[in-house]
């Protein structure tokens, strides 16, 4: 058995930045055991499988190295570029149906764009020392949706924040999106969320479903520009549309190769979006 694998750094435009995951090109579903043991021999935070089952439609799957989980936005970025670049590349949008639900993707130019449920955040009353705490520094405002958004001042301070992320995990939200308005970009931030374990994810474009409602009232805009502060740093557009928000990303490709496997060993079918579902309900 041969699988064609690639590794694609996510939101950027450069190699060695952005947040990378590896996508692999199945014919058909393979079985599930083999998919995991691929994604802990990657040991990437995330990879993709994708079918193709009509024009512009595929089914996609992701592992963690242990294990699968039902939406990566920045792995249907890569999955998106893997196919517009080197599957089908007369294809300006493709729809990615996945356990969570159908994922449409439109290519313009070297932009990809994501559609998320726009969730304005709306304003944490309460008292809670906690918050000052684990970053030493108070902020401006705490707002709450899906999870906390702590406001800062200035881009320096989310920059430059080294938050207490043991304290962080006593939160009852999922996360917490470090932000402040920017220098260069309309905003900027950073996401906590050790609870899930992670403590300073590399870039995470749906987060920007809180935080560029909120942005885009305070600053008038429609259109906002923004980075991710992080080891790798992530750069998006965030564009409002009534109630939804547009991400757009840029992807570049880092590898490909091809995996090699005795077959025999995994003779198995595995299961594809459908099945899936179908055992789910």
């Amino acid at each position: 058995m041969k699988i064609n694998i690639f590794q694609v750094d996510a939101f950027t435009d450069n190699v060695f930045n952005g947040i990378t995951s590896a996508v692999c090109t199945l014919n058909k579903w393979i079985d599930d055991a083999l998919m995991q043991k691929i994604a802990a021999e990657t040991n990437l935070g995330k990879t993709a499988f994708i079918v193709k089952m009509e024009p512009s439609l595929y089914e996609i799957r992701w592992f963690t190295p242990k294990i699968e989980v039902t939406l990566s936005d920045h792995t249907a970025l890569a999955s998106a570029h893997v196919i517009f670049n080197h599957l089908e590349s007369n294809l300006k949008e493709v729809t990615l149906r996945s356990i969570a639900g159908d994922i449409n993707i439109i290519k313009d130019e070297d932009l990809l764009s994501l559609r998320f449920t726009a969730n304005m955040p709306t304003l944490y009353n309460e008292s809670n020392p906690i918050f000052s705490l684990s970053t030493g520094i108070e902020p401006l405002k705490v707002l709450q949706s899906t999870d906390y958004i702590l406001v800062y001042e200035n881009e320096e301070i989310v920059k430059n924040l080294n938050p207490n992320i043991e304290v962080l995990k006593s939160l009852d939200l999922r996360g917490v999106c470090i932000t402040a308005i920017g220098e260069d970009h309309d905003f900027v931030f950073r996401y906590l969320a050790p609870k899930l374990g992670i403590s300073d994810d590399l870039v995470t474009g749906s987060v920007c479903s809180q935080l560029a409602p909120y942005w885009s009232q305070v600053l008038e805009k429609k259109s906002l520009k923004v980075t991710q502060f992080s080891e790798r740093k992530g750069e998006l557009i965030c564009e409002l549309e009534e109630d939804s928000v547009i991400i757009k990303g840029k992807a570049t490709l880092f590898m490909k190769g091809e995996i090699i496997i005795e077959e025999r060993k995994f003779a198995r079918s595995g299961q594809g979006v459908q099945a899936k579902l179908a055992v789910a309900v």
